[in-house]
């Protein structure tokens, strides 16, 4: 069976494995499973071993595993390395670094040195090039680099041709943003490749933040909450209103019924649906926000036309929804330079929406929503949004946190990923769904990294079935 199966004979190792995004890639690029998994976190490995159960999984330090002891005289192909980056990273802020923790990607000189992987790839974030010495419990400015540059220069001497590159996830059908930062070190005298991008302009469309979103998941008014939402929330949301509904000429719409979405998203140059009022039938004109954010300053976030943030480990993004309805000075709708109708008890919330709307947009001082809107001197149209020559108005605003299923799609993961719960049927929370995400590579990256750089394991694994795979694996 090895003799037919060539790909066999050379080994697959990700180190600081996490989640599995790496693995992933890696196993869509070659039509086999990682042949180990190494992580210290047993959380990761758990979701690892979910989703990848021919792995085998080592729950430990990287320092403590002896590659040539555990490739047991077996060649490896690739060695894969995600090494921890948040003390590399400018999310981190003013906190010291820890050392240790700075040092992990010097175990691929150690792979490098005792098994002699054939290619080796190295993710972490763009500014692991400044990697220096650290003094006082923080980077020395003066020697950014230098340490970056001694590990270039060990695996130089151990025989590797070194490149690295920065590339977007985007780039390569991801839909997110994210940059990465990519070593990549070869030792069988081949160059190294670096795969042209496949979207973008001129090439295919990026895919979208609209992709990701969950339209069947209701987005609650923001005005019915038993909790009122934060001042520096409120605001963020105003603004993005603003920037991303009111004044955007080319608003992502879709439209609505009641308190549920009417089939995927569109944009605004698909030709529109009939408008009417019967049954609540309504446009709604989406973007996306962070959430938890300590700037306060303008508006973070985007529309749905373009590929999604970076995600972080922490979930920070609102899907925040402006409803908005044809504008009449009668009847449901009202001309803003007029005072509010009568308010009641009914769920329209329209008085609290203009009143919102006037004390964050900083047209006005802010006032009691059962008194008439102050005079707006700045804008004749205010709280308007004009589509295709048609006015429509913001009678609602809902808000609800991006769930861990859409955040992992926005990554590049497959939609049948497991990441509710492990392979005993143990549910994960939330919260490390999302740490798992934040920190996970965008499985696009990884198999367009090693089809370009193994592309004959992705052409050898066509001789086998998955059948067969696994009758090896057994042997």
């Amino acid at each position: 069976m090895k003799a037919q199966l060539n790909f066999m004979d050379e080994m697959i190792i990700d180190n600081f494995a996490g989640g599995g995004g790496a693995s992933t890639g890696i196993e869509l690029a070659l039509g086999q499973p990682v042949d180990i998994a190494i992580n210290h976190d047993p959380d990761a490995i758990l979701m690892h071993k979910t989703n990848h159960p021919h792995t085998k999984h080592l729950c430990e330090s990287v320092w403590d595993v002896n590659p040539a002891e555990l490739c047991a005289g077996r060649n490896v192909a690739l060695a894969w390395f995600s090494p921890d980056c948040k003390h590399f990273s400018k999310a981190k802020g003013g906190k010291p670094v820890e050392k240790n923790i700075r040092g992990l990607a010097w175990v691929a000189v150690r792979w490098a040195a005792t098994v002699k992987p054939r290619v080796i790839i190295l993710e972490n974030v763009e500014e692991f090039k400044t990697w220096g010495p650290i003094k006082d419990g923080y980077p020395d400015i003066n020697q950014k680099g230098r340490t970056f540059n001694s590990f270039v220069n060990a695996l130089k001497k151990l025989g590797y041709n070194v490149e690295w590159r920065e590339l977007k996830a985007c780039d390569y059908g991801a839909p997110t943003i994210r940059k990465r930062f990519f070593l990549i070190a070869r030792c069988d005298g081949n160059p190294v490749a670096w795969p042209e991008p496949t979207h973008g302009p001129g090439l295919k469309a990026y895919r979208t933040a609209a992709e990701i979103i969950d339209w069947s998941i209701p987005c609650p008014s923001i005005f019915e909450r038993d909790k009122p939402l934060a001042e520096n929330t409120m605001r963020r949301i105003a603004r993005g209103i603003q920037k991303f509904v009111v004044d955007n000429p080319n608003p992502f719409i879709m439209q609505a019924y009641g308190g549920g979405y009417a089939g995927a998203g569109k944009s605004i140059t698909a030709p529109l649906p009939t408008i009417t009022q019967k049954d609540h039938n309504y446009l709604v004109t989406p973007f996306l926000t962070q959430y938890h954010s300590y700037e306060t300053d303008g508006a973070r976030g985007q529309t749905l036309h373009d590929p999604i943030l970076t995600i972080d480990t922490s979930n920070r993004y609102a899907l925040v929804s402006a409803f908005i309805l044809k504008f009449y000075k009668t009847g449901t709708g009202q001309d803003p330079r007029e005072p509010l109708h009568t308010i009641t008890t009914s769920p329209g919330h329209f008085a609290e929406v203009r009143a919102f709307l006037i004390k964050y947009y900083g047209q006005g001082i802010g006032q009691e929503v059962n008194q008439p809107l102050d005079t707006i001197v700045s804008k004749d149209r205010f709280g308007l949004v004009t589509i295709k020559g048609e006015d429509y108005q913001i009678v609602d605003i809902g808000m609800r946190m991006l769930q861990p299923h859409e955040l992992y799609k926005a990554q590049g993961f497959p939609d049948d990923y497991i990441i509710d719960r492990d392979y005993t049927g143990k549910e994960y929370p939330k919260s490390k769904q999302v740490a798992r995400c934040g920190n996970s590579v965008p499985p696009p990256f990884a198999e367009i990294l090693v089809r370009a750089n193994l592309p004959e394991l992705a052409c050898d694994r066509k001789l086998a079935t998955m059948e067969q795979l696994e009758n090896e694996i057994a042997v």
